[in-house]
């Protein structure tokens, strides 16, 4: 086989391996999410080797979504990281085999401790599931390894039943766009969703009347520089010239000294609030095929936010 055949070969073993996935979502499944949910304290993952790793990944996922947790490395564990588990925790046990020995040394202290322990196991009958309260399965038939020992259809598929389980309690939570917002302030993704219009709308405010003459209408653009300004009747707004809409004039008239404001403009043009998020705002540029929007607030024109101003914040 080529490189190709087998990456190709790869892909196909471990996607079996998670269509299988589906037959592990049973009772024993519904009850462990459903302890979790109920879960006074924090959950606390462990595991060692891959299984730490993957132990660590499932952590980041249910502290992004709503669900404490922590992460212990199982080795440390037993060498005072146990402290880490309080008397309401609940401990989610990673293991491939599920008799790792690591792992059954480390049951026994969970348990005179009081705590609750959940399984994660790719095979079946271990003894990590037999002494689990709570028991998640990932089986799987083999490892995409051709010797099926390297841990990697075993750890794929564990990482996708932690995935399950964090967005069956982000549901159960009720876990808005708005809280996700504000466990994610940093970087595009969190700009993404708290960013909004009045971050961004620039402090000029391009106006003329509307029967405001062609050189204060171009004067009043480029002064501006936002390739645009708004046609006010008073507080009124009444509609937007574009250099588009200029260029559009200059092509249709060879005379246009006795033109005015209303005689260019675009009616009805193209708003967004004030509060509106940034993203929704890009959304309409790209739906109306437009690069500057006129921004509201409570009704009234409060000044304009360009495409660039929104690109230059990463978020698209």
């Amino acid at each position: 086989m080529n490189i190709a055949e087998l990456a190709i070969e790869t892909i196909n073993l471990e996607k079996r391996a998670i269509e299988n996935l589906i037959f592990c979502i049973d009772s024993d499944f519904e009850s462990t999410v459903d302890a979790i949910y109920r879960c006074k304290g924090k959950i606390v993952a462990t595991g060692v080797g891959k299984s730490a790793i993957i132990a660590q990944k499932i952590v980041a996922t249910f502290n992004s979504t709503g669900t404490p947790a922590v992460f212990m490395h199982a080795v440390d564990a037993i060498h005072g990281d146990l402290g880490v588990v309080a008397h309401n925790d609940i401990v989610l046990c990673l293991s491939k085999s599920g008799n790792t020995p690591e792992i059954k040394a480390l049951i026994p202290l969970i348990r005179n401790m009081g705590n609750k322990v959940i399984s994660l196991v790719s095979t079946p009958d271990s003894y990590l599931e037999e002494q689990a309260d709570y028991k998640l399965k990932a089986y799987v038939d083999a490892e995409a390894c051709p010797y099926n020992l390297a841990p990697t259809s075993s750890t794929t598929a564990h990482l996708v039943i932690g995935d399950a389980v964090a967005i069956c309690l982000l549901k159960l939570r009720g876990f808005s766009p708005d809280d996700f917002a504000r466990l994610h302030p940093g970087g595009s993704l969190g700009k993404r969703l708290y960013l909004r219009v009045s971050d961004l709308v620039r402090k000029e405010k391009p106006a003329v009347s509307l029967d405001s003459n062609i050189d204060a209408l171009i004067l009043e653009i480029s002064s501006k520089m936002l390739g645009s300004t708004a046609v006010m009747n008073g507080d009124i707004l009444e509609g937007i010239v574009t250099d588009g809409d200029l260029r559009r004039m200059i092509e249709k008239n060879r005379d246009f000294s006795h033109l005015q404001a209303k005689d260019v403009m675009s009616k009805s043009p193209v708003t967004v609030d004030f509060d509106e998020t940034a993203v929704e705002a890009f959304n309409l540029m790209k739906k109306h095929s437009i690069t500057q929007l006129i921004v509201l607030k409570n009704g009234q024109y409060s000044g304009m936010v360009h495409i660039h101003d929104i690109m230059k914040e990463g978020i698209i």
